[in-house]
């Protein structure tokens, strides 16, 4: 029986774990913390292990493990730059990854967000809260309907944000360098700049590419923008400059920030900060712009079907691993 030991495992994903191994039956080990040097040695003997994101998959405890029996690393994410893939070929491990899930579960998110920034749900609620149950100006918005919301990046998860937009009402505008003929039938393309220009809503949702796109939503970005646009960005937390968003905030040039991603996000995501000063000063100072700026850390992902993709399909890597040798999600 192959041994599994699957790291940052939450307490309400444990019973998906156990459920959808019963058409594999590994042996599972499975640690609530991420994969860090100090608990490396939990998975000592294992064939294989499962990390997220925020995991240290790097040489240091992949070499460890490789010497005392790992073989195959396998990410229950789309993205792998916590895996040091150098170091993955030349211990001759075998890793693979999983090349999507739910789009749904990142589109519901970032619509919830674009809507609470709208519609200022936080906002009135924080008030409420306090047991003040006046109606103030800025409480007064669009309908959604009267908006148009532009889609950047119009793959799977963006078009799935951009017929959830349209459902709703909204007239949906994108760019993309790739037009697939499914995006067309929603979507209205437009240059990068047009959209910019045009939407009351940005929704971010294309992949982040070192060299090419990195800080893409910038200074010059943000003064293309509607005056009191809303901005949502559930992709990737490099494609943004916070200081150059939490200037646009500060002047009202962006209306509202809606965020599940932070570049650098490790430094307070899954970490209980509660009554302390940020050691990040933007970061600070972001959280300090609340109600305007909504932050969620980083659960765009943290829905039923998108585990259960997530999980699936890591157990089908490792089977495929083990049966034929190789395995279509490969990354290594």
């Amino acid at each position: 029986m192959t041994k599994i030991v699957c790291f940052g495992v939450r307490e309400i994903e444990v019973p998906y774990f156990h459920k959808l191994n019963k058409d594999f039956g590994y042996e599972l080990e499975l640690v609530t913390s991420g994969l860090t040097h100090e608990n490396v040695e939990v998975a000592m003997g294992a064939e294989a292990i499962m990390v997220r994101g925020n995991c240290k998959a790097d040489r240091r405890n992949l070499e460890l493990l490789k010497n005392n029996g790992l073989k195959y690393v396998l990410t229950r994410t789309v993205g792998f730059d916590h895996v040091d893939l150098e170091a993955v070929n030349d211990l001759g491990l075998e890793c693979a990854r999983v090349p999507g899930y739910s789009p749904n579960a990142i589109s519901e998110l970032a619509v919830s967000l674009s809507m609470m920034l709208l519609r200022h749900t936080a906002y009135a609620v924080d008030r409420t809260s306090n047991k003040n149950f006046t109606i103030d100006k800025f409480m007064f918005s669009k309908e959604i309907r009267n908006c148009t919301v532009g889609i950047l990046g119009t793959g799977r998860i963006g078009l799935t944000t951009a017929k959830l937009f349209k459902g709703l009402g909204a007239k949906v505008v994108g760019y993309d360098i790739f037009q697939s003929d499914a995006a067309k039938e929603v979507i209205e393309f437009m240059s990068m700049d047009d959209v910019i220009a045009q939407s009351d809503v940005i929704s971010i949702h294309m992949p982040y590419i070192k060299g090419s796109n990195y800080h893409i939503i910038n200074d010059e970005f943000i003064s293309k923008m509607k005056d009191g646009a809303i901005l949502v960005n559930t992709a990737r937390g490099e494609l943004q400059d916070i200081e150059a968003i939490i200037r646009g905030i500060e002047s009202g040039k962006i209306g509202g920030f809606g965020a599940d991603v932070l570049e650098g996000e490790g430094a307070v995501f899954f970490k209980d900060l509660s009554g302390k000063t940020l050691e990040n000063e933007t970061f600070e100072k972001l959280a300090n712009l609340y109600p305007r700026v909504l932050i969620t850390p980083h659960m765009g992902s943290y829905t039923d079907e998108a585990l259960e993709n997530m999980i699936s399909i890591s157990y089908e890597n490792l089977r495929e691993y083990l049966k034929e040798g190789t395995c279509k999600n490969k990354i290594a």
